[in-house]
């Protein structure tokens, strides 16, 4: 016991550095498993919940018809854009 600090800061305190040992052990092991741990070639192709990219065409849904005027008022847009 420190006798210029009061008991609840000392509590205090000790919960602190025990939460900070706990969140350097904590990140120590996943950085040592993300650079040591080298799994089977192949056995993460990709997260299940990020779906393959489509081809240049895409998803119908994803798609939208534009008017001639959009048409060029876009390609004007990009031809502004390409100059910059």
């Amino acid at each position: 016991m420190l006798p210029s600090i009061p008991l609840a800061r000392e509590i205090g305190l000790a919960v602190l550095l025990v939460a900070a040992l706990v969140w350097v052990i904590g990140l120590g092991r996943v950085l040592w498993e993300t650079r040591f741990h080298h799994p089977e070639p192949g056995a993460h192709e990709g997260l299940a919940a990020i779906p393959a990219q489509r081809g240049r065409a895409g998803h119908p849904m994803e798609t939208v018809e534009l008017t001639e005027e959009e048409e060029r008022a876009f390609a004007g847009l990009i031809r502004t854009i390409a100059l910059h």
